[in-house]
């Protein structure tokens, strides 16, 4: 159930699911992963055995696991300004990501119809590439806070070599879509195509 703690006080950005709303655990997930879905992220995390806090912590502690050295979460929406990554750390979290089914599927799907009692919400992809169908997408994450600017992380294929593009600060929607269709030019051009978590081509910001 959505709550008055799961009201964005920080950015003050407005939500489709009202206070009271009542979704499945697997509703939450995929709106939050596919649609940047504030509030349900911000309920997944309060939800958690033993709270926000317990979820940050394991959030911490899996991005130690995986070796993202410059990363640390104070929140579960990623709204919050002291959230703090690398375009190298996030290539290795959409890589670990990436091994999850479930997280492959609600990621990379163009759409979803929700029930929230009797009224039916229809998400889409935050990421245009996935509602284009030009490319395999495997795994996708947008995001956006005045900070960071508009953010893209995800896991595809340029012809038949797995790639993982990780673009930041972008000042547009429109813009970061274009620079990862700049890469995805690159590469078939400039014939790279050994691209991994490890390794990735310049972008916007990196």
């Amino acid at each position: 159930t959505v709550t008055m703690d799961d009201v964005d006080r920080i950015k003050g950005t407005g939500s489709r699911l009202a206070v009271g709303s009542r979704l499945s655990r697997a509703n939450m997930l995929h709106i939050a992963l596919m649609s940047s879905e504030n509030r349900a992220a911000s309920a997944l995390g309060r939800n958690y055995p033993g709270g926000r806090r317990a979820f940050i912590e394991a959030m911490n502690a899996k991005a130690r696991m995986l070796g993202m050295w410059s990363t640390h979460f104070y929140d579960s929406t990623g709204l919050n300004p002291r959230n703090v990554s690398s375009a190298h750390d996030l290539a290795k979290l959409a890589a670990a990501a990436s091994t999850y089914p479930l997280i492959r599927q609600y990621t990379a799907s163009e759409q979803s119809l929700v029930r929230n009692g009797k009224r039916q919400l229809h998400y889409r992809n935050s990421n245009s590439l996935v509602r284009e169908g030009q490319w395999p997408i495997l795994v996708s994450k947008t995001g956006y806070i005045r900070e960071a600017g508009r953010c893209l992380v995800m896991g595809t294929k340029v012809g038949t070599e797995p790639v993982i593009m990780v673009l930041l600060h972008a000042d547009t929607t429109t813009q970061r879509v274009a620079d990862a269709k700049k890469i995805k030019s690159w590469l078939e051009t400039s014939g790279r195509m050994s691209l991994t978590a490890q390794s990735t081509p310049p972008a916007k910001h990196f």
